[in-house]
């Protein structure tokens, strides 16, 4: 294998990630609301040279199953959640390199805001920001915003397309290089001549202002994006750097992957550019039966009626009121359509119903697992890369924060010692340590480069 093994590891601002795990004795999830929990973990995937620390979201509640959100009470299924972005800076001042990937999403926030928002975590993370761009998928998200319902799948990102413009033409237009100047000598700041106020009247957004943050290390963030629908892939061909793929087996994620490549080539991108992760929840103990021991003890601590509560809320469909032998083909889905689309592409002779995706869940989600010793997941991470051309993973808990630890401390030495995983970090920003040094903002062949403000357009528009 000539490219080595990229890491993310994952989780949410909430207690746990599997309902019902939170009640295993050795889960620590339940301190998700302190800040010596995330300095924990940032530390561990630091030691473990992660690339970075990806925070999941989600506005609203899952009252979806049974018309109410009772099951998601008591089972804290995603709920409570707190907000991902305010815990960045402990962890940044706890690391030296590991990355944050924090969850925005673009249908609720305002730009102007956001914007600012994200140029200062980067400033204060000196460039180790990611963005992970979402649409979201909730009607009780969009109930919390004031709406009636959320606006239909293909509508939010055609929302999320004019949102990308405005804070790209914030973070790449309203500021030029060189605009600041900090000299004190001759009592300049910045430069009035090279900074720009930014006009934008769309569908969704009106605009007319100046960036507030001075550019930050990376301008723009790291852009990750999770869609795997047609229309999310389409939107991550144009826009993502790191591309986030859910996928039962090597096969499914090489379609995925070939895919999105040929449609970011379609679009002038350097196809290999787009960085592409499978998210795989792994165990691993010293031995195969050991690590399949832990499933089976994991097994005992699963709800039912919260994996349901959650599976209602991704598909935006009560699956308390559904017959569970109907076909997966059937269902309208206004939610996370790629979630079945993952059902059906994994095993496409198979005629998937509610019930056997049902019986999928639990500790498997929707992803596929990994379990076994640290020769066994190091074998079956590089089949993963050889098999289906993704640059890396999304490593995911069961429990939390033994099934990372076990990861760090296990498979990590393992894939080192095999000369497929890094031994130490690369300086620079996050974009530098994925791309290489000197490429700190985006290259001219992305989109979001076209904002960036051209010196002879800059006296025309002092007078606008």
């Amino acid at each position: 294998m000539n490219k080595r093994i990229r890491l993310n590891g994952v989780d949410m601002n909430c207690v746990g990630c599997c309902p019902g795990l939170w009640l295993h004795p050795q889960d620590e999830t339940i301190r998700y609301n302190t800040l010596e929990y995330w300095i924990e973990l940032a530390k561990l995937l630091e030691r473990g040279l992660f690339d970075s620390l990806f925070i999941a979201d989600v506005f609203g509640i899952y009252d979806v199953y049974g018309g109410n959100a009772d099951a998601a009470f008591r089972n804290a299924v995603e709920f409570p959640v707190n907000d991902p972005f305010l815990v960045v800076p402990a962890m940044a001042a706890a690391t030296r390199h590991l990355g944050f990937g924090l969850t925005g999403t673009a249908t609720y926030e305002q730009p102007f805001s956001f914007a600012r928002r994200v140029s200062t975590l980067d400033h204060l993370t000196r460039g180790r920001l990611a963005w992970n761009i979402v649409t979201g998928y909730l009607d009780s998200a969009a109930k919390a915003f004031g709406l009636t319902e959320q606006l239909p799948h293909d509508e939010r990102y055609v929302k999320t397309e004019e949102f990308m413009e405005v804070v790209y033409k914030l973070w790449e237009g309203s500021w030029e290089e060189g605009s600041v100047l900090r000299d004190k000598q001759k009592r300049i700041f910045a430069d009035p001549e090279k900074t720009h106020k930014v006009r934008h009247e769309g569908k969704y957004f009106r605009m007319e202002a100046y960036h507030l943050c001075e550019p930050s290390p990376q301008r723009t963030p790291i852009l990750f994006q999770a869609g795997a629908s047609s229309k999310g892939r389409e939107f991550a061909a144009k826009h993502a750097e790191c591309v986030f793929i859910s996928a039962a087996h090597p096969k499914a994620a090489a379609e995925i992957v070939g895919d999105i490549r040929e449609r970011a080539a379609s679009r002038g991108r350097d196809p290999q550019s787009v960085q592409i992760y499978v998210g795989l929840p792994i165990v691993c103990a010293e031995t195969d039966a050991a690590a399949q021991a832990k499933i089976e003890d994991y097994r005992r601590y699963v709800s039912a009626e919260g994996t349901l509560a959650l599976w209602s809320g991704y598909l935006g469909v009560d699956l308390a009121s559904c017959n569970l032998d109907e076909p997966l083909s059937s269902l309208q889905i206004n939610g996370i359509q790629s979630f079945v689309e993952g059902f059906m592409r994994s095993d496409p002779t198979r005629h998937w119903t509610l019930r056997d995706a049902v019986d999928r869940l639990g500790v498997e989600g929707h992803k596929a697992r990994l379990t076994g010793s640290p020769a066994t997941v190091a074998d079956a991470l590089v089949g993963w890369m050889e098999e289906s051309g993704v640059d890396g993973f999304n490593v995911s808990y069961i429990v939390n924060p033994g099934d990372l630890t076990a990861f760090v401390d296990l498979v990590v030495p393992e894939l080192q010692r095999r000369g497929v995983y890094k031994t130490h970090y690369d300086e620079g920003t996050l974009r530098e340590k994925l791309y290489g040094s000197g490429r700190r903002h985006l290259p001219s062949t992305h989109p979001g480069a076209s904002y960036r403000f051209p010196r002879a357009q800059a006296a025309q528009s002092k007078g606008a």
